[in-house]
């Protein structure tokens, strides 16, 4: 079965936000406004093993599911709807769906390419719900469909003794992140966030199926670009420095960019520094709570990161 035939089989029903943008942009004028934490180490609290990861629809899936993170929204959803409220309770503004993988790029290692349209349309319909419930009149909360780089890059190859290998085209790139976003949308997310850009191509293939999806729609949603610097060298992975960033996606006119992953805070700021400097538009950033430890936990407090990202 294809990606669209199990679409049309699932017969999902949408949810079309209204547009928020001046919304967001006033409120973003007027204070700074907070997206939630991180899914990943939220999601390792609770373990979920083998079984967990398959729940009752997957017992007999004849891949290993443990890791697919994504997939715990179908399978587990108590514990990504208990990690949207934990985000919640604490204020934060914005909540990213669980979908930072679910495309069908990074899906095909589960053999579960099929499922990106389901899994982006649950995510938002999750996030949604945990929203709505917490939103009121003077403090709305917003629902970011989350788009992440895939597993594959489209400007470095995979092969050391081959430079000019690459294991996924721009076309494939385009068409995944066209689903997802069209299944975020569907599924209620108010803004699209396209985060942890590491290569610029995979970035420009994102914000063209993102284009398309508005071109398609007659319509736009708010969207944030978020890219990663990797290293102290102060560049993303395909080699830009954050100047560079900015202007090869500057044309997506987002309604906020900025940084994310790889680095504390302490690290990233004098980065954000200079994209407040040159972009045009809002600025956004989530760092790492430091650089992982000896036993793999993070040491840096919420107080610390906050007085250096505010």
């Amino acid at each position: 079965m294809t990606a669209s035939e199990t679409n049309e089989a699932s017969n999902f029903a949408p949810n079309i936000r209204p547009d928020c943008t001046d919304e967001l942009k006033a409120a973003l004028g007027r204070r700074i406004m907070v997206i939630d934490g991180a899914m990943g180490t939220a999601i390792q609290r609770d373990r979920p093993d083998e079984a967990g990861y398959r729940g009752d629809r997957f017992t007999e899936w004849p891949t290993a599911l443990q890791g697919n993170n994504d997939l715990l929204t179908l399978t587990q959803p108590q514990i990504i709807e208990g990690i949207h409220r934990e985000y919640l309770e604490a204020g934060a503004d914005i909540l990213e769906t669980n979908t930072f993988n679910a495309n069908a790029i990074s899906l095909s290692d589960y053999d579960m390419a099929d499922l990106a349209y389901e899994l982006n349309y649950a995510g938002a319909a999750l996030a949604r719900k945990a929203a709505d419930e917490f939103s009121t009149p003077e403090k709305p909360r917003y629902v970011a469909g989350a788009i992440g780089p895939t597993t594959r890059t489209a400007s470095i190859s995979p092969d050391v003794n081959d430079p000019g290998a690459r294991n996924v085209s721009y076309d494939q790139l385009v068409a995944a992140y066209l689903e997802s976003a069209s299944g975020l949308v569907d599924g209620g997310a108010d803004l699209l966030i396209i985060e942890t850009i590491f290569d610029s191509l995979n970035a420009k293939a994102a914000v063209f199926a993102v284009e398309t999806l508005f071109e398609q729609r007659g319509r736009r949603w708010p969207l944030i670009i978020s890219g990663t610097i990797t290293d102290a060298s102060g560049r993303t992975l395909s080699g830009q420095v954050t100047e560079a960033f900015w202007n090869a996606i500057r044309h997506a006119k987002p309604i906020a960019v900025g940084l994310n992953c790889a680095l504390g805070a302490p690290e990233m700021r004098p980065y954000i520094a200079e994209m407040s400097r040159i972009a045009d538009t809002f600025v956004s950033c989530y760092p790492n709570a430091g650089l992982p430890n000896a036993f793999g936990e993070y040491d840096e407090s919420p107080e610390r990161q906050a007085s250096y990202i505010a």
